[in-house]
């Protein structure tokens, strides 16, 4: 009886690990051109050459100029085998915490689920940290090609191992605690809102548990998670694009100093750029992989989130 339970259990936490990858790169997939748009705004003004504004529009008509429709999704390998890792970790620790603490007929405050986002969110981004370097550098890497330099990786292996023989193993995780710092924000703003929101929703017959209530709940999610955690965004953007010169020095000691010489050179709005094309991501992000998320379950015979 007991191995039975055991084994169902297994069954049922091996079916949530697969239902969350699978919502996660689609959603990913989905919204991965904005990302990189998202990633080009960021790193602007780095380079003293870059003292002319850029937008969203120029950044897209620069990709489709230099690299085709493909150039859009630069990066995307990286980022889904990211999200293999990322996604199922911080769901379903974040589900089994905020379960585990609460009887079935009760409720955690909205401060505790924060709380739990946030824990969920740092387990998970340490374990995927080298996979969004890569996605990040490779980013930069087509910025640079329309620049008529050459770019540093020709793929994400070829990334992994040029980063592992010229910066060590230790190097994959260049730029985790700025990762991890954005990583407590987003999951605290977007699980947290979203679970909450959810259960106002229904709770107050707003909507029942279906597509309405999943997209509104995504909708506060994506907003209050790209509010909190921009700033953070753009300083890890930056701390994990920097590669060593031949001496071995970088142009960010940490990210306290690249916080500062940013502001510094900037200016404090700096800490939120990209901030509509984050918010353009995360929305139809939160909503893709929600509500994706939430039918697969139901599919799958699991319970609602």
């Amino acid at each position: 009886m007991k191995a039975q339970v055991f084994n169902d259990g297994r069954k049922a936490h091996t079916t949530k690990i697969a239902v969350t990858a699978m919502s996660a790169v689609a959603a990913e997939t989905a919204t991965f051109p904005v990302d990189l748009i998202k990633t080009r705004l960021q790193l602007h003004g780095e380079s003293l050459v870059s003292s002319r504004r850029i937008s969203a529009v120029r950044v897209v008509a620069e990709i489709l100029r230099n690299d085709g429709i493909l150039g859009l999704y630069k990066g995307l390998s990286p980022a889904i085998i990211r999200h293999m890792f990322y996604t199922p970790i911080r769901i379903i620790n974040y589900e089994f915490l905020r379960n585990s603490l609460v009887p079935a007929d009760h409720t955690l405050s909205l401060s505790s689920k924060a709380i739990i986002g946030g824990i969920s969110g740092v387990i998970s981004q340490v374990v995927a940290s080298p996979a969004d370097l890569v996605k990040v550098r490779m980013q930069a890497d087509s910025r640079m090609a329309s620049q008529g330099l050459q770019p540093r990786y020709c793929g994400p292996f070829d990334a992994f191992n040029k980063i592992i023989r010229t910066e060590g193993v230790r190097g994959l995780w260049k730029g985790v605690l700025p990762n991890v710092q954005r990583a407590f924000l987003v999951n605290m703003g977007e699980l947290a809102c979203y679970d909450h929101a959810k259960r106002f929703v229904i709770n107050n017959n707003i909507a029942n548990d279906n597509i309405y209530a999943h997209t509104l709940s995504s909708i506060m999610s994506g907003l209050s998670a790209t509010t909190l955690s921009c700033p953070a965004d753009v300083i890890k953007t930056r701390m994990m694009n920097q590669a060593a010169d031949k001496q071995g020095n970088c142009k960010y000691r940490n990210s306290y100093d690249c916080l500062v010489k940013t502001v510094r050179v900037e200016g404090l709005k700096a800490l939120w750029k990209g901030f509509f094309p984050t918010w353009a991501r995360l929305g139809p992000w939160q909503f893709v992989f929600w509500v994706s998320y939430e039918k697969f379950r139901q599919i799958a015979g699991l319970s609602s989130f």
